[in-house]
């Protein structure tokens, strides 16, 4: 995994974004966005298992979704002392599509996409962008590394953003629960990269 110590320039700073661990509804592919749900044991358990692979790294900020299932992740993983909650860092909010799977969806409205179509009553690609660019724009403040513990469509939308892609292009990275992603920079502040993506040692 990427470490302060061997990026390409020690000056500049890395994003690690890590997913919360397993849900019921993340088992059952239930859109989950503002619904408050807690980790299964087994989401507990892989969240557990991200202190060691964090350990060592130093953080000048970290963040985390208010949401229960991102802020237990961050506990268990170590930094909850550290971590701030952010309400830009929140997932997707699905309105009328909470709690339903894409299948069901699909059967009401068989060519439907989150990320070109959104959601009624909900956030579309743009706002979530709008919100990610926020985030992006604490991190960059910050004079440090940077640690962010949240859901997996706004960080696959965070992602683009890095990459200065539009929101809709957050489609194209996947991303499993209790994963650590790493965001940087190759030759300098103008050359944003993906150093790491859906690290998840299972």
């Amino acid at each position: 995994m990427p470490s302060p110590t061997n990026t390409m320039s020690t000056e500049l700073p890395l994003v690690y974004l890590v997913r919360h661990g397993e849900t019921p509804w993340s088992l059952t592919g239930q859109h989950t966005g503002l619904t408050d749900l807690s980790l299964t044991e087994r989401g507990e358990q892989c969240a557990r298992e991200l202190a060691p692979r964090l350990q060592g790294l130093r953080f000048a900020l970290v963040l985390t979704s208010p949401l229960r299932r991102a802020v237990r992740t961050c506990e268990l993983a170590g930094f909850a002392a550290a971590a701030r909650t952010d309400r830009d860092l929140c997932e997707w909010n699905y309105g009328a599509y909470e709690g339903r799977t894409t299948a069901q969806i699909r059967a009401e409205r068989p060519d439907w996409d989150l990320f070109r179509d959104g959601c009624p009553d909900g956030e579309c690609a743009v706002e979530v962008g709008a919100r990610a660019d926020r985030v992006i724009a604490r991190v960059r403040a910050a004079a440090g590394n940077a640690l962010l513990f949240s859901s997996g469509h706004i960080l696959r939308v965070l992602a683009a953003r890095w990459l200065d892609l539009p929101p809709q292009s957050g489609r194209l990275l996947q991303l499993g629960t209790a994963s650590v992603s790493v965001l940087g920079y190759e030759h300098g502040p103008h050359e944003p990269v993906v150093q790491l993506w859906n690290e998840t040692r299972r």
